[in-house]
């Protein structure tokens, strides 16, 4: 066994095993995995072992068709066997939402040349013909879905990895991982010790015990899970093909064939947890015992859509253990507090997306960034608030509702409230109807009289639509309050604080006292890995805010620049809280309730003063997300409540009032304003996103300007834009292909939102640079309909910036 290596994978499941292989294909062939027992022990044996290609968020369908394409190459490769069926999968639509979201899955297909297309009645049934298709409305078919062998493709990984240099050792459990003080770890085990550079929990059942040895938490648990074979079924045994698997999620079960019968599978309403204290250490290759009664609804309506299901006997019941998030996502990425310490845990679907997360986890290793953005399945999209507690309720839900659709904008309620503010209990008194962001509950809107106070979910506009734009309407017309304090907020101190900020951020950093600046964060491979408004408050003091949903994300890029001597940087995010006062009486407003000269001569754009406001000290500084004339307002959180009430009672002689974050969500697009995590990505650069003006060279080294060089000179190959869309029962909101009129794919759409003040269903997407450009006319596929629109030449509120700067 070596005792030097590069890497070293914990565990010898299906993901461990791909990892090692892709960071053997990059070049680290010296890395070693270690498995407590055999390889596939835990959950990789026993599982289910489809694949299939679509899934709502883009970036994850390229992650899964790169899985299922690389198997057949590993075959050929190795020669280990990978047991591959791809007879296809039909996907059944019962609702009239399931059909709007499988028709914008087959909409995204045509964009990226995947295959996946709606078929008639008529074709479905001759390619499966023994299920029952009445109450269907739309059929859609993937010719590449399937399933594959979970023993041979895992060992395939192995193979490939072995013949690349890797070392695979099993019955080798790990006892221990000690960080050094140069960022590399020794790995302990009873067969001797590693000192490697990185280490990749990839540890399924066990990553929350391997985590452990770090000082680690991860929001994980285990639960049983289900699904039966049955016997040979003399009409598959008569067709002497292979049927294609069925997606029925409506009806909340999967099927496919296996062997001459069918194997079934459901998540349960009544699901059940495993291990919640700890996964047991001897535990690896057995089964729990069957429960096949808590299935019952979820067969029976298998049994309906495919009789034979319910003639034929049943073979063998599986059930075993699954290991979830309490997102139902992936666990993925470098611990943000840890140095050279990688998680890849919690995946569900893994036979679906093995392959390419085996990938991306080696680019981020070895190259620093991974090349697509995995920010939705980043592991610091969870901090210290997703407690025991949260992950038990959230994994509840989510088993039970697996196959329900998760809407645009939707808020589940599971696990909350996690964190609150002291105004919460004010806002729930004047009507807000809550969302969730990082933790901390924030107003999405305010219900009046009979307005609702819960939303519902669906791909057209809800009931939250109108109250939505009574408060955009009313603050573009008067002024409005915002909660923004969820935002991250940052303090530097010192006298090394002003050139710390410089060689982190990519502009310069303001000179003069109340001044503000904005500025990119440039990523790894020179895209956009976030964008601060960074203020001046003193000689040697700054305060830098930022996305808050990427507090933790954006912890891996502060710590990769060190701190001058007598310089500090803290998060004061919990300590602060703030609102946005905003809109043309948004002056009058706040003067109501302070004695500072908020005149223009005396508070110009992008200025920042402390001052008081309802005799509460606050930072305020003259700037908004609603590209309306306003200030932020941000205080300590003790204060927060003193200072909404005394806005809020100040509010109704100017005709405003509160106001939540889906209308700032329709006021930022209808000023063309970008946000992190949406528009602003690592995988687009600045030249791309509009933030190439805000990046300064002349002033020195900035972190990864090298990478920002290597592109700055490279032709956009994207460019955001703004889209106008004759749309009248559902906007776009995120993901939806853009097209030319001849069907041609050009881009997709970052967000989107109903502009209530200019009266236009309008959205913020990326063209591809020389297919489209302002002017032309244009297709969105909202609903996976072709929707006609027009790229604007200029924003349609206030273009020129004068409500912003009165």
């Amino acid at each position: 066994m070596r005792t030097h290596t590069s890497a070293v994978v914990i565990g010898g499941g299906l993901v461990g095993c791909s990892i090692l292989y892709h960071l053997a294909k990059l070049g680290w062939t010296d890395a070693v995995l270690l498995e407590r027992s055999e390889l596939t022990s835990g959950s990789t044996w026993h599982a289910a072992a489809n694949i299939h290609g679509l899934h709502d968020s883009t970036n994850i369908s390229r992650l899964q068709h790169y899985t299922m394409n690389l198997y057949k190459e590993l075959e050929a490769e190795t020669g280990q066997g990978c047991g591959i069926f791809q007879p296809g999968s039909l996907y059944l639509a019962q609702t009239e939402a399931r059909e709007h979201q499988l028709r914008l899955q087959a909409a995204k297909a045509r964009r990226y040349g995947l295959n996946f297309a709606e078929i008639s009645r008529d074709e479905a049934e001759r390619l499966h013909p023994l299920v029952n298709f009445d109450g269907i409305r739309t059929i859609m078919f993937e010719p590449d879905g399937g399933n594959v062998d979970p023993s041979g493709v895992t060992h395939a990984y192995a193979t490939g990895a072995r013949r690349m240099g890797a070392e695979i050792h099993r019955f080798t459990p790990v006892t221990g991982t000690e960080a050094q003080p140069d960022g590399s770890w020794i790995v302990r085990t009873e067969k001797g010790d590693i000192h490697t550079r990185w280490v990749i929990n990839a540890a399924g059942l066990w990553a929350r015990e391997v985590a452990a040895m770090a000082g680690l938490a991860l929001p994980l648990i285990p639960t049983e899970h289900q699904y039966f074979v049955t016997e040979t079924i003399p009409e598959i045994a008569e067709l002497g093909r292979r049927l294609p698997s069925v997606a029925d999620r409506d009806g909340e079960y999967y099927l496919r064939q296996e062997g001459l019968g069918l194997l079934v599978g459901a998540y349960e309403r009544n699901m059940k947890f495993w291990a919640e204290a700890g996964t047991p250490q001897g535990f690896g290759h057995e089964l729990f015992e069957d429960d096949l009664e808590r299935l019952e609804e979820n067969v029976m309506r298998a049994i309906n859509r495919v009789p034979v299901v319910g003639t034929a006997g049943i073979k063998r019941v599986i059930n075993g253990p699954m290991i979830w998030s309490p997102d139902s996502a992936a666990l993925f990425g470098p611990v943000p507090e840890l140095r050279n310490y990688f998680c890849c845990n919690g995946i569900i679907p893994g036979f679906s997306q093995s392959g390419g997360l085996g990938k991306l986890a080696a680019e981020w290793i070895i190259e620093g960034e991974s090349s697509l953005d995995m920010f939705a399945w980043d592991l610091a999209r969870f901090g210290d608030w997703a407690d025991k507690a949260f992950t038990r309720a959230r994994v509840r839900d989510q088993y039970a509702n697996r196959f329900k659709i998760h809407f645009p904008n939707e808020e589940r309620a599971a696990g909350r409230p996690a964190r609150t503010r002291p105004a919460y209990d004010c806002q729930k008194g004047l009507g807000a109807v809550f969302g969730m962001n990082f933790g901390w509950e924030h107003p999405l809107w305010f219900a009046t009289g009979d307005e609702p106070k819960e939303e519902t979910h669906g791909f057209t506009r809800q009931n939250w639509w109108g109250p939505v734009g009574r408060e955009a309407r009313m603050l573009r017309e008067n002024a409005g309050i915002i909660d923004i304090s969820n935002f991250a907020r940052y303090e530097v101190r010192g006298p090394g604080a002003e050139d710390w900020l410089n060689r982190l951020l990519a502009n310069r950093m303001p000179t003069q006292i109340g001044r503000s600046c904005l500025s990119p964060l440039i990523g790894k491979r020179g895209g956009v890995a976030g964008d601060f408004t960074v203020t001046r408050l003193a000689e040697d003091e700054f305060l830098m805010i930022g996305s808050g949903m990427a507090e933790r994300f954006h912890q891996r890029f502060f710590a990769a620049v060190p701190l001058p001597e007598g310089t500090s940087f803290r998060s004061v995010t919990t300590e602060m809280a703030g609102f946005n006062v905003a809109g043309p009486k948004s002056r009058a407003l706040l003067a109501a309730c302070t004695d500072a000269d908020l005149s223009t001569g005396a508070f110009p754009f992008m200025r920042s003063q402390r001052i008081k406001v309802a005799g509460v000290d606050v930072v305020a500084l003259r700037v908004s997300f609603t590209g309306d004339l306003g200030w932020e307002l941000h205080c300590a959180e003790a204060d927060q409540l003193t200072l909404y009430r005394a806005l809020i009672e100040a509010a109704p002689a100017f005709g405003a009032g509160p106001v939540g974050s889906r209308a700032l969500g329709s006021l930022r697009i209808e000023k063309g304003y970008g946000s992190f995590t949406r528009e602003y990505s690592p995988e687009y650069w600045p030249q791309e996103s509009g933030l190439a003006g805000l990046i300064k060279l002349d002033k020195g080294d900035f972190l990864n300007r090298g990478a920002y060089l290597a592109v700055r000179d490279r032709p956009a190959r994207d460019r955001l834009v703004q889209i106008a869309i004759e749309a009248t029962i559902a906007d776009a909101s995120g993901g939806e292909p853009v097209f030319l009129p001849d069907g041609t794919p050009v881009g997709q759409v970052s967000s989107g939102a109903y502009g209530y003040s200019v009266g236009r269903s309008l959205a913020l997407a990326y063209v591809k640079v020389g297919m489209a450009s302002p002017g032309d006319r244009v297709h969105v596929a909202i609903l996976g309909q072709m929707h006609e629109a027009e790229i604007l030449t200029r924003p349609p509120f206030d273009p020129e910036g004068k409500r912003l700067r009165a």
